[in-house]
């Protein structure tokens, strides 16, 4: 096994991942609490009842501490429906219920906002967004419909996005023979048998997250390299039948094999037809959306 190999098979039984989004706090002030109208407003008790301290649920979210996990919890609970559009969100409310301070709620509310999922305006007060507005290409919100009862068109959406952005991403990837990215992506199809040979389902799933992420960053398309992380993301949640890998498979593992070997070989066709075989989906294959993931 090569170094990077053991490495990385070593590094994803604890890796954790996060984007941290400070700042603007003082646009959520507490005083517009009195001025929200009160009809209508979020049965908190009615959700998670393990959700009474943020603090108490180690939840799988892209942020880091309380805010972190205040994001995670209040973004399933408006996208699963429980908090729904128009619904007022007091932020000293939501203090007392998650037992956390006005800091965190601002910033947890801040972060909402840029995903689309909330709105802050003067005399209003922050409220829930229609599904309209939503930034659904978020990796976060993603996450959260692929959890949720939105799960079966989240898989499908994904799944029919992944069949427009990679088969042209190979192909348009062949034409940038850059020899490091050649030899990482190989070395992403050697970590994936190793993992596979030992029954690591975890470092195979974050190998091959890398593997498409970095295929679609070489592609030389810029706005197909922003695409990439939702790519990631799309792997972590949907499942792996969409993507013809929801459990490692010699099969799955062959189809890498091939694209890497296209790609180095500089033959676009041929990268783009073993990417859209991996993307095939097998009807037979058991559709099974995993637990939201822990850490």
């Amino acid at each position: 096994m090569s170094t990077l190999a053991h490495t990385m098979m070593t590094a994803a039984r604890s890796a954790d991942s996060g984007l941290a989004g400070p700042g603007e706090l003082d646009r959520y002030p507490y005083a517009e609490a009195a001025a929200v109208d009160r009809v209508g407003a979020p049965v908190w008790d009615g959700a998670d009842p393990e959700l009474g301290r943020v603090g108490r649920r180690a939840a799988g979210s892209r942020g880091r501490g309380l805010h972190g996990q205040l994001v995670q919890q209040l973004g399933q609970m408006i996208v699963s429906g429980d908090l729904g559009a128009d619904r007022p969100l007091v932020p000293e409310e939501i203090g007392q219920r998650f037992e956390v301070s006005r800091t965190v709620v601002r910033e947890s509310l801040r972060v909402l906002e840029a995903k689309g999922l909330v709105s802050a305006r003067p005399n209003v007060g922050t409220r829930v967004r229609p599904v309209s507005d939503w930034n659904l290409l978020d990796p976060d919100i993603i996450e959260w419909r692929a959890f949720g009862p939105q799960r079966d068109d989240q898989r499908r959406e994904l799944s029919e996005l992944r069949w427009t952005i990679e088969p042209l991403a190979a192909r348009l990837a062949a034409g940038h023979g850059r020899e490091d990215v050649q030899q990482r992506l190989a070395d992403m199809v050697e970590i994936m048998g190793h993992a596979m040979a030992q029954g690591d389902a975890l470092t195979f799933s974050r190998a091959d997250a890398e593997f498409h992420s970095l295929l679609i960053q070489v592609s030389g398309n810029r706005m197909l390299e922003h695409l990439s992380g939702i790519v990631s993301a799309a792997l972590q949640v949907s499942g792996g039948p969409v993507a013809g890998c929801d459990r490692p498979t010699e099969a799955s593992l062959a189809h890498h094999g091939r694209i890497a070997d296209a790609l180095a070989a500089g033959d676009g066709g041929a990268a783009e037809t073993a990417m859209r075989q991996l993307l095939t989906v097998h009807p037979e294959v058991e559709r099974v959306v995993p637990a939201p993931r822990e850490h």
